[in-house]
């Protein structure tokens, strides 16, 4: 296609997505759950691991979203393998951008989708073995249907989102119901007095 606009990475993770959880595994035994999204919007991903010694051995993830999205989760699925519960607990969106050889800007919210169930699912797995929320950042739930926090928002910043169309193209905050928007919009206002333009 003349027209593609991924790297060549990005197309190998989405014609041959690692991972997916199939049909017939429906009985993966997995120790850690996580979901996140919203299938109002389009895109909502579940991810199950393996966990043995606090190390992730396998991953079995499923999503509704977009080649970004399956490209950036099939990335992550191959890169936690074998990989500490807290080290991959700090897996942040742009580390997957990179590894994928760089997303269109417009695409680039689609990667939090599977850091984002993958916290929750690690943080399932605390839970479950009696140490919730060891890894976990103080933070605030901004917009209450995706789970974006004020962390989020303020990497958002830091990655150049500097008003509301690009913190929603970064995040896809507001895109259900909107009620985040001023809250939002007021603390991108407080990081330009944090960090400057």
């Amino acid at each position: 296609m003349s027209d593609w606009l991924y790297s060549d990475t990005v197309k190998d993770h989405f014609t041959n997505p690692r991972n997916v959880l199939l049909e017939d595994e429906s009985n993966f035994d997995y120790d850690a759950k996580g979901q996140t999204g919203n299938i109002k919007c389009g895109d909502q991903m579940l991810m199950l691991l393996k966990i043995e010694n606090d190390i992730i051995t396998d991953v079995r993830w499923k999503t509704y979203g977009c080649a970004s999205a399956i490209a950036s989760t099939s990335m992550l699925s191959d890169t936690i393998k074998g990989m500490n519960i807290e080290e991959a607990y700090k897996i942040k969106p742009e580390d997957l951008v990179a590894k994928l050889g760089g997303l269109p800007s417009f695409k680039v919210h689609c990667s939090v989708l599977g850091d984002k169930a993958l916290r929750n699912a690690i943080n399932d797995y605390l839970e479950k073995t009696g140490r919730p929320g060891i890894f976990v950042d103080a933070t605030t739930v901004i917009c209450h249907c995706l789970g974006i926090t004020d962390k989020d928002i303020e990497n958002a910043f830091t990655n150049g989102a500097r008003n509301w169309e690009q913190l929603q193209q970064a995040t896809k905050i507001g895109t259900v119901c909107g009620s985040c928007k001023e809250k939002a919009v007021e603390l991108l206002h407080g990081f330009e007095h944090i960090y400057g333009n």
